[in-house]
């Protein structure tokens, strides 16, 4: 039997007539009775005894219906299902980010999202960038948010985002009292550093040691979020990426780029054996949005000039 064949006679065992069957599936009377004919005809058996206009269902098309009513389920189920995929209210997007992205990017652009798409589904989690790129490898994300670019075989990358690193300095500090970019040997000697192994934290020791100035770092965290918080606290200067430095308090610290300037880029990231569905899309969009959001609401004061 033909799928066609199976909405008829289905339709037609449901309403127990043709022309009942002809209303539910919007066609004539006559493409009803050629359809059963054509499906009997294919399966060697009568469908239906014909008496007085009735059509009376056999022993075999009552066997028969207890499938077909099953797949007729499932069929009616794939339409929805189409259905809500072109809407996109049955997509679920797993989103993996890094932990400052997550504390700053993530809730606006999550916010914009799900006004747009109230019904779709989002996982959200927070790894380090080495553990992000084994989730989308192995398919436990969708795409995700990193300050590198892992430059591997299987990662697709683009960039959404870019600004500069930023020292917070504490206002009690000497250092507090200008804005405008910082020279990089005009960091304390003194300072909140990054953990040994991170990237941009190497970043910030490469700059120092070729302007022949090493500070040192009695207080070292590995994240960003707990630096912003601890020069926040008055505990002295730090340098950390630029989403970090736009959601710092700036009644506590002042942020001042640094010169020569180290600038970071925000990547998307996802696995190309896996595009990403209409409804990642959007959010890639909202994404970029809060992103530069992000960066304007958090630019350092301009240089300040000299008479």
């Amino acid at each position: 039997m033909r799928l066609r064949h199976i909405e008829v006679f289905h339709a037609v065992m449901q309403a127990g007539t043709v022309s009942g069957a002809a209303q539910v599936l919007h066609i004539s009377q006559p493409a009803v009775t050629k359809a059963l004919q054509h499906a009997e005809a294919q399966l060697g058996i009568p469908l239906f005894d014909r008496a007085r206009g009735k059509f009376v269902p056999t022993p075999e098309a009552q066997r028969l219906f207890v499938e077909v009513d099953r797949l007729h389920g499932d069929l009616v189920a794939i339409r929805r299902l189409a259905a809500s995929l072109k809407s996109g209210q049955a997509q679920n997007v797993r989103l993996a980010a890094t932990p400052a992205l997550g504390m700053t990017v993530l809730p606006a652009a999550m916010a914009r999202w799900h006004r747009a798409l109230p019904g779709v589904r989002c996982a959200l989690s927070t790894h380090h960038t080495r553990e992000l790129v084994s989730a989308l490898l192995l398919g436990e994300a969708d795409m995700a948010l990193s300050m590198q670019d892992p430059r591997h075989p299987g990662i697709g990358s683009e960039v959404l985002a870019s600004a500069p690193m930023a020292a917070l300095v504490p206002m009690r500090s000497p250092l507090a009292r200008r804005s405008g970019p910082l020279q990089v040997h005009e960091l304390p000697p003194e300072m909140i550093g990054l953990d040994a192994d991170d990237p941009l934290g190497n970043r910030v020791l490469a700059a120092c040691e070729a302007a022949d100035h090493l500070p040192q770092m009695p207080i070292t965290v590995q994240t960003y979020q707990l630096a912003r918080a601890l020069a926040e606290a008055g505990l002295g200067v730090t340098v950390v990426d630029p989403f970090t430095a736009a959601s710092a308090d700036r009644q506590q610290v002042r942020v001042r780029t640094l010169e020569p300037a180290l600038p970071v880029s925000l990547h998307l990231l996802w696995a190309l054996s896996a595009p990403l569905s209409q409804a990642a899309r959007r959010l890639v969009a909202d994404l970029r949005a809060a992103a530069e959001a992000c960066l304007r609401q958090g630019e350092p004061a301009p240089r300040e000039t000299t008479r």
